[in-house]
């Protein structure tokens, strides 16, 4: 079983950069397909993007380009490095995990790992 607590998240202008982290204990993380999720007020909760057990990455489309993720192995973390944040990026971002092969996993019922989240804020 696996822990998640992810940090970094705070309150930041439109155009700025944020880099999220999102820390596991255990020594086998690194067996886990990593996911970021999000969720604004008053909407559901919807995928980033993923990072499968060797690195390779999936992303919502309307994302793409802006946010980059990774893993890094050695310190059981994987990041999401968020740029040009705008207003709408204003939302709880968790990280969640889950074993298994190798695949594009887009579903919150795909994870069975979750972080408590941290909130980014984007200021007009």
């Amino acid at each position: 079983q696996v822990q998640l607590v992810e940090s970094g998240g705070g309150l930041v202008q439109a155009g700025a950069s944020l880099r999220l982290s999102c820390a596991a204990s255990g020594p086998t993380f690194s067996v886990y397909h990593v996911a970021w999720f999000r969720q604004a007020p008053g909407k559901e909760r919807e995928f980033v993007g993923s990072v499968s057990r060797v690195g390779v990455t999936y992303y919502t489309d309307v994302l793409k380009g802006r946010f980059t993720i990774s893993r890094e192995y050695g310190r059981n973390t994987v990041s999401l490095q968020m740029k040009n944040l705008k207003p709408e990026d204003t939302a709880v971002y968790y990280c969640a995990a889950r074993k298994g092969q190798f695949g594009d996993y887009r579903s919150l019922s795909d994870y069975n790992y979750w972080g408590q989240g941290t909130q980014v804020t984007v200021s007009s």
